[in-house]
């Protein structure tokens, strides 16, 4: 804010005693009005325009209380700084509670004014200033440490220094924006690189991450056997950026035991990750050992209505004896509905529950015109993912839970990436839709644009026929199909998709919550 355009009005019955104050802050290019009493000050606020008010508390006729609940009703969008003798704890609970920018105690010194004004009017100008300066300072160590990562730890820091810096920059006036955006780009292809090198010998014997299958092995088993109470759930479609905003909120009831990262298997979509996570086993190893649960890309039936049976399955496999129940809330009404019956679901020893909401909204955004302008780009994404927790079931769940004896494990199956580069691939009508990821025969693609496995047993991925390949997308690429390839491109550009390969995608938050009630 121009501070040559800064109005503001300092209302003290003992306004003469305050010269000195009101020439340093004129001389700092503020202009500043004042008044006496209540009544004048409300006066001036309903004919003239501030930027900020200086209330005195106890003042002649109306009190500052009064006049500040006036001044709300009035202009509630100008902030007001309450200034009083009193160190009385219920005033300044009531001055809190009536929505004051701040509160000085007498005698002030001019610093403390001019800090205060900076603070409630300046805050988000002197924060991107700093925020841009600090983040060009790292930008060179961070394209250092990209070239560096040759681990799946390393990879882990460099996304977690990106997400720190996108969700700082979030609140400054988006001059570095684009220069983020280059540097995830040059991060994710780097990543794809460093994923198409060492996928296959991670799933043969290699020094493997945490994956999807290993999820519940590694993050609930523990618990379990420990007789602590568990509630898994899987928040479909989850990213790290989007569990950093989250965490803000959550974290008023709920301390942090682990906030890790692993790696999700591919294709990074819920047929695959997903009964991966509830299974614990990769997806051809479903499919030989339980065919009955495995359901087929060019089947009709859901790909994912079987996670309960899965999670059966794993228990016996590592003979454990629990009571568990598994529950998928794919609307409001079925996810009041469980935090209703609670009480049924806390003598077990594990619930699993899957929550739907954030996928349903990343293909929504692409098919609901409103829904896209509201998601317009990263950061309204995550805004809207905000939005959607503070008013949902989810959180119900989370407000009831913390005070009870249960461990809370948050986590997901698989992230999303805004995709813009779309990529020919010619393929028969067995070819699967996802834009993300192909699997078929015959298919004509440029090898060089995808990471492909002409051998789906080595990631141990179903083969639908035998001459059957995997293609996944990387970075920001999208699959399209020659005829009507503009219109295809066109509606799918700037959309979030998964399936393929990218940071956002496939390294994904496993959280571990205790209430703070217990």
């Amino acid at each position: 804010m121009d501070e040559l355009l800064v109005r503001i009005l300092w209302v003290d019955d003992e306004i003469e005693h305050l010269k000195a104050h009101i020439i340093f802050l004129t001389s700092k290019g503020y202009e500043v009005e004042t008044a006496t009493n209540g009544h004048d000050a409300l006066e001036k606020v309903k004919n003239s325009f501030y930027d900020l008010i200086f209330l005195d508390e106890n003042m002649p006729g109306i009190s500052g209380l009064e006049t500040l609940t006036k001044l709300k009703e009035l202009r509630s969008e100008i902030p007001v700084i309450m200034i009083t003798k009193s160190e009385e704890e219920d005033i300044m609970e009531q001055a809190i509670g009536s929505k004051i920018a701040d509160y000085l105690i007498k005698p002030v010194n001019p610093r403390q004014i001019l800090l205060s004004v900076k603070k409630n009017l300046q805050s988000k100008m002197l924060v991107t200033k700093t925020t841009t300066s600090a983040y060009q300072s790292q930008f060179g160590k961070i394209s250092l440490q990209i070239n560096d990562s040759l681990s799946t730890a390393e990879w882990i820091d460099t996304y977690k220094k990106l997400v720190f810096w996108e969700l700082e920059l979030d609140q400054g006036d988006g001059a570095m924006d684009e220069v983020l955006k280059m540097q995830k780009s040059e991060a994710n292809n780097a990543f794809v690189r460093f994923v198409k090198n060492n996928y296959i010998s991670w799933l043969n014997g290699g020094d493997s991450p945490l994956m999807s299958n290993n999820l519940i092995k590694e993050k609930v088993l523990p618990l379990l056997e420990k007789e602590q109470k568990v509630f898994f759930i899987v928040i479909d479609n989850f990213r790290y950026d989007q569990w950093e905003v989250l965490k803000k909120v959550i974290l008023d009831d709920y301390q942090v035991e682990e906030d890790a990262l692993y790696y999700s298997i591919l294709p990074t979509a819920t047929q695959y990750a997903r009964n991966a996570i509830f299974s614990g086993l990769m997806p051809s190893q479903i499919k030989d050992m339980y065919p009955q649960y495995w359901v087929d890309e060019d089947e009709e039936d859901g790909k994912n209505k079987f996670e309960g049976e899965l999670l059966g399955t794993l228990f016996d496999r590592f003979r454990k004896k629990v009571k568990y129940s598994y529950t998928k809330v794919t609307d409001n009404e079925v996810g009041k509905r469980l935090v209703e019956g609670l009480h049924k679901l806390l003598p077990n020893d594990i619930n699993a529950i899957v929550y739907n909401f954030v996928d349903m909204l990343s293909h929504a955004r692409t098919e609901v015109k409103m829904i896209k302008e509201l998601a317009k780009d990263e950061a309204a994404y995550r805004s809207l993912t905000l939005s959607w927790y503070n008013h949902s079931p989810l959180k119900e769940l989370l407000v009831k839970l913390k005070s009870e004896d249960v461990k809370v494990v948050i986590t997901t199956d698989h992230g999303t990436t805004c995709v813009q580069n779309a990529i020919k691939v010619v393929g028969d009508k067995g070819v699967n839709t996802n834009l993300r990821y192909k699997v078929g025969k015959n298919m004509a693609y440029n090898a060089k644009e995808v990471f492909e496995i002409k051998k789906p047993e080595e990631a141990f991925l179903p083969r639908p026929n035998v001459s059957s390949t995997y293609i996944f997308a990387r970075n920001a690429d999208f699959f399209a199909y020659p005829n009507n390839f503009n219109y295809y491109v066109s509606y799918y550009r700037d959309t979030f998709q998964h399936g393929g390969i990218s940071l956002e995608e496939m390294i994904i938050p496993v959280i571990t919550l205790k209430g703070k009630g217990v």
